[in-house]
């Protein structure tokens, strides 16, 4: 074991530009997470607290055990997607400690668009449902929305990983043991009945919950007949006749503590800490936004990130003098142990087999994998396809992609191309993902884009005997340029979900360390990897 030894100097030019700039970036994000955590407009708040309702966040935060963190996922969904506002999609998700137990929670937020599902507000609803399973984890609905947001509803209805596979995640969760809990505290609607139906147990609140199939306004655009919501779906209904709620509450801070009930009383495992005590790194955190080149073209090092990071500064590396633009090692974070794969350099043929080898070790010491990206992509030229490089980059892909043990991945830097898949990427599965609010990420860099697309159409002139000048040559990269810009950012990222979240370098020794205390005691695969080619 090493301790990681700092050699930067903070006091020099260099790491104060690179700190204003991050500060730059940092505002770009601060700004879009006060517009996420605000949620719907004022009018909407307005009419939220005359019903006697708490907000989305209010609800979440008395649901959870006093004092413990919430690892929000998604929250800045949405962002700048659509032609209006739709913060955090209409819907927060995250992890939390319930009665002692890490559990997934999902809260529509009815002051956005009455807490309808838009698009996105599907994917980030799945992709919180998928890391509950991935982790083992209880799930808790707490239920106020009015359904689809219907002139959408073609990207929302019919394919397989829309709307309908939200109430077979829930049916195939419980099947494997996974509470499944509802509080309605407000509208449940069309296919959003399904939601507490569904669950295990269901709480509703009395005068705001209402569960139905069919709203007011369709039963009598149907049938003809007239019924108001409660007489159609309320409290009373659902607890009394039909059975779909298990019990009612007065009020939604009644309601929580009854779900908090159901929530222990189906609580079966003990929660394990970390396995050793916890210790800060031996240089501090916040000294990382100087560390980060301001254009992404310096080399980012990456020993003094991981001193950053690493409890008590200490990394056991692996292989330091083979494949060296590729480090990996072990270290702790938070506690927890954690095989970590970096990049301190393009990605070479003995870069992939080292990372490949070393990601094999951690499968076999059941020891999560983290993966920080830096990486332009994978070396090319005539020298290295001969030497095999697509060869020994499949490799690393197939370890990553088979490895069944927790994966995390952040993007520190930049992460382009195939770089991207070797790095465990969104499409690798990692179980969490994030980026720096200085990162970037795309197919191939703009300014690479651009210069090929350039190059192809000055080929195709020279056929015809002319030549592309610098004016045309400008306006072919320029909008290429400029699009790969926007498309890069991480909060374009982050709205899509593509990500999980933009974590600030010094906030991301703690997203870690949730990471892993969610993925500490969840259920564990077996590892089969496919045919390394030889």
């Amino acid at each position: 074991m090493t301790t990681l030894r700092s050699h930067i100097d903070t006091t020099s030019e260099t790491f104060r530009r690179n700190a204003a700039a991050f500060d730059d970036k940092r505002r770009i994000i601060a700004q879009a997470r006060a517009a996420a955590l605000a949620g719907g407009d004022a009018k909407a708040h307005r009419r939220h607290a005359e019903r006697g309702k708490l907000t989305a966040r209010e609800r979440v935060m008395r649901l959870l055990d006093p004092g413990t963190p919430f690892l929000e996922v998604g929250q800045l969904v949405a962002h700048d997607v659509y032609d209006e506002p739709v913060p955090s999609a209409a819907l927060v998700t995250g992890v939390g400690t319930v009665g002692g137990r890490p559990t997934m929670v999902f809260a529509n937020d009815a002051t956005v668009k009455g807490g309808t599902y838009f698009p996105l507000t599907v994917q980030k609803h799945l992709r919180a449902q998928k890391v509950a399973r991935q982790n083992g984890l209880p799930c808790i609905y707490l239920v106020d929305s009015g359904g689809i947001y219907l002139p959408l509803q073609e990207d929302l209805f019919p394919d397989e990983y829309h709307l309908g596979r939200m109430f077979r995640n829930i049916a195939e969760m419980s099947a494997l043991g996974l509470p499944q809990i509802a509080a309605v505290m407000g509208s449940c609607t069309a296919g959003g009945a399904y939601i507490p139906a569904m669950c295990d147990e269901a709480v509703i609140v009395r005068g705001n919950g209402t569960i139905f199939l069919g709203g007011p306004q369709l039963v009598r655009a149907a049938t003809g007949e007239v019924v108001d919501a409660e007489t159609l779906g309320g409290a009373d209904l659902h607890t009394r006749v039909t059975g779909v709620a298990d019990h009612i509450a007065e009020n939604d801070e009644h309601a929580l503590e009854l779900v908090r009930e159901i929530a222990v009383r189906n609580s079966r495992r003990a929660v394990s800490g970390p396995p050793r005590e916890p210790r800060p790194p031996l240089h501090d955190p916040a000294e990382l936004p100087g560390i980060i080149s301001a254009g992404l073209r310096e080399h980012i090092p990456a020993r003094e990130v991981l001193a950053r990071l690493l409890d008590g500064s200490e990394f056991t590396e692996y292989r330091s003098r083979y494949g060296p633009t590729i480090v990996c090692g072990t270290g702790h974070v938070g506690g927890y142990p954690v095989g970590v794969v970096v990049n301190d350099g393009v990605l070479f043929p003995e870069s992939a087999q080292k990372a490949a080898n070393f990601i094999e070790l951690c499968v076999q010491r059941d020891l999560p994998l983290l993966f920080l990206h830096n990486i332009n992509g994978f070396m090319v030229g005539a020298e290295y396809e001969a030497a095999g490089i697509a060869k020994h980059g499949a490799k690393l892909v197939n370890a990553v992609s088979c490895a069944r043990v927790p994966k995390f991945s952040l993007v520190i830097g930049g992460s382009f191309g195939a770089g991207n898949f070797a790095m465990c990427g969104r499409s690798m599965g990692p179980r969490m993902m994030a980026m720096w609010p200085s990162a970037k990420s795309t197919a191939v860099g703009g300014e690479q884009t651009a210069t090929v697309m350039a190059l192809i159409r000055g080929d195709q002139l020279a056929k015809e005997g002319r030549t592309l000048s610098a004016e045309e040559e400008e306006s072919i990269k320029r909008p290429i340029i400029d699009t790969y810009e926007r498309q890069s950012h991480p909060l374009y990222y982050a709205a899509r979900m593509w990500v999980d979240a933009v974590v600030d370098p010094t906030d991301t020794r703690e997203w870690l360390t949730l990471c892993l205390a969610m993925a500490a005691d969840g259920p564990q695969q077996e590892t089969r990897f496919g045919v390394f080619r030889m």
